[in-house]
């Protein structure tokens, strides 16, 4: 999924946890689920970021083009205002763009 182009809420949002456990049968297997998640959305946001920082990277830097750059202080702040890993991670989960599975719950059926 394209975390630039998602629908996750700026802010924090409040769900009924019976809700959100619904699919599993399980609260704290949803919140390892979503948190497992947002642990790849946000090393895909860093890895995104650190490419488009390193553009600006030069052995020579002195401080006044470190001050100046403006280019990347747009890139930092777009970043930035991006709706955090862990919404981003919810909202996937609650319109049902999460695909898991049980490995413990699959090794009982399997024996």
């Amino acid at each position: 999924m394209d975390y630039k182009k998602t629908n996750a809420p700026l802010t924090t949002t409040v769900y009924d946890l019976v809700d959100l456990a619904e699919q599993t049968g399980n609260i704290y297997e949803t919140v390892s689920i979503i948190s497992k998640r947002a642990n790849q959305i946000a090393g895909e946001i860093k890895g995104d970021l650190e490419k488009k920082l390193q553009e600006f990277a030069s052995l020579n830097d002195n401080l006044e083009e470190i001050n100046e750059n403006r280019e990347q202080i747009e890139i930092s702040r777009y970043y930035e205002k991006l709706p955090k890993p862990t919404l981003i991670a919810t909202q996937e989960y609650v319109d049902g763009k999460l695909a898991f599975t049980n490995v413990a719950k699959q090794k009982d059926k399997d024996d």
